[in-house]
């Protein structure tokens, strides 16, 4: 009897330890003196020593890299996968609509927001569970309500994913639990984010600190598990995660002046060196980067060409040698890019155009290119094209010259 209750009792250990490697999420584990690690990573100037098995800062005004590792690598996300599902909620349902939590979603571990079965609670509330505390069960009891079930939720988060053009991202749960069909991108998952943060709701959710929620009418204390948030200057969101398969993973959003980046670190070993490395990479990104109109510099530099190349283009049997030309479309898109601070100084432009061309040339015609470089490094490259349409001369075109320059030709021809 007593090695039937001992063996038990082992199994019984056991079970508990499965249930937790299977289902740890965001649970506080170690307690983090950030203001320390702020400090220690003030002075940091040089490229960043990291933990983080993947990782990507991600410029938002220009979608610019401004450091990655392993940034295209697929890899486990744990619950920053709530990003795509509070976006998915946000577009497909009202907040204020009143939902009752199923046994499934009272059922889940982890980390809870703590819901039993037949719970009544608000989409909105529930938004607040699912981003500040992590709350699986407020995962799955969103994806029941908006998708009719986990399944159904995560067709409407890949068809987001594809929408969103994230090829190498996967969801099969609402939450991110360890599955080896669920997987993303550090590159990727700071694309979402950024899309993610153009949602006035969702960024005001994911910037909240403390936040009462009401469940069954009776009011409940929420924190944001984020511990950047609210310590670090300029941060504001946006979600932690952690599996065994994951390890620890944090996705934070940084403005400073008129910089404004995300930063993603995905399989740190511990919290502490997730929140390390985030900051290295934040504070590495600020005083590294500024931003540069390229569009201003590259504009300039084409109006002082044509002004120093005025006859430049030889067009055979062209009406005209006057060319003007203009830069791809791109630059309209991208005016703004990342330049690090001390290449600043050595930008310059070297243009490549074809100096004899046979009419007619059309508009939009591809003629070079243009390439913008600092100490030998390439920082971007634009096609060329005509702005102006260059006719072949007709038959017309031939006489009316003939009789226009013949008679001074001659009459220099006689005066000799």
């Amino acid at each position: 009897m007593r090695k039937f209750l001992y063996q038990t009792f082992i199994l019984f250990i056991f079970m508990m330890q499965i249930s937790t490697l299977s289902f740890a999420d965001d649970l506080e584990e170690e307690t983090i003196d950030v203001n320390a690690e702020i400090q220690a990573s003030m002075n940091a100037k040089e490229v960043p020593q990291l933990n983080s098995r993947s990782c990507v800062v991600l410029d938002r005004l220009n979608q610019n890299i401004l450091y990655g590792k392993n940034e295209k690598n697929k890899v486990k996300m744990a619950s920053t996968t709530k990003i795509m599902t509070a976006i998915v909620v946000l577009e497909n349902s009202s907040l204020d609509t009143t939902v009752e939590a199923s046994k499934k979603a009272a059922g889940t571990g982890g980390s809870r927001l703590g819901l039993k079965t037949g719970d009544k609670i608000t989409i909105r509330d529930l938004m607040y569970g699912l981003m500040l505390c992590s709350g699986n069960d407020a995962a799955v009891c969103l994806a029941e309500n908006v998708g009719g079930s986990i399944e159904g939720f995560a067709n409407l988060m890949n068809a987001k994913a594809e929408e969103l053009g994230l090829s190498n991202t996967h969801f099969e749960s609402p939450h991110g639990l360890d599955s080896d069909g669920h997987y993303t991108t550090a590159y990727e998952l700071a694309l979402l984010s950024n899309y993610a943060l153009k949602n006035t709701t969702f960024r005001n959710i994911v910037g909240t600190k403390n936040y009462t929620v009401m469940l069954n009418g009776s009011p409940k204390n929420l924190s944001n598990t984020n511990e950047l948030l609210g310590n670090l200057n300029g941060v504001y969101g946006i979600k932690t995660g952690f599996t065994n398969g994951a390890n620890r993973c944090l996705v934070t959003a940084c403005k400073r002046g008129d910089m404004d980046i995300i930063c993603v670190v995905l399989g740190a070993d511990t919290k502490n060196f997730r929140t390390k490395d985030s900051i290295k990479l934040i504070e590495y990104s600020f005083k590294t980067y500024e931003h540069f109109n390229i569009k201003d510099f590259i504009n300039q530099y084409i109006s002082d060409w044509q002004k120093n190349n005025p006859n430049f283009f030889s067009i055979e049997k062209g009406f005209s040698n006057q060319l003007e030309i203009q830069v791809d479309s791109s630059l309209e898109k991208t005016p703004i890019i990342s330049v690090k601070k001390n290449l600043v100084d050595s930008i310059e432009a070297n243009i490549s155009l074809q100096t004899y061309l046979q009419a007619p040339v059309n508009q939009n015609d591809l003629i070079g290119q243009l390439q913008v470089s600092s100490e030998g490094t390439n920082i971007a490259e634009f096609d060329l094209f005509s702005n102006t349409s260059i006719r072949k001369n007709t038959i017309t075109d031939y006489m009316f010259n003939f009789f226009k320059f013949y008679p001074n030709q001659l009459e220099n021809s006689i005066k000799k």
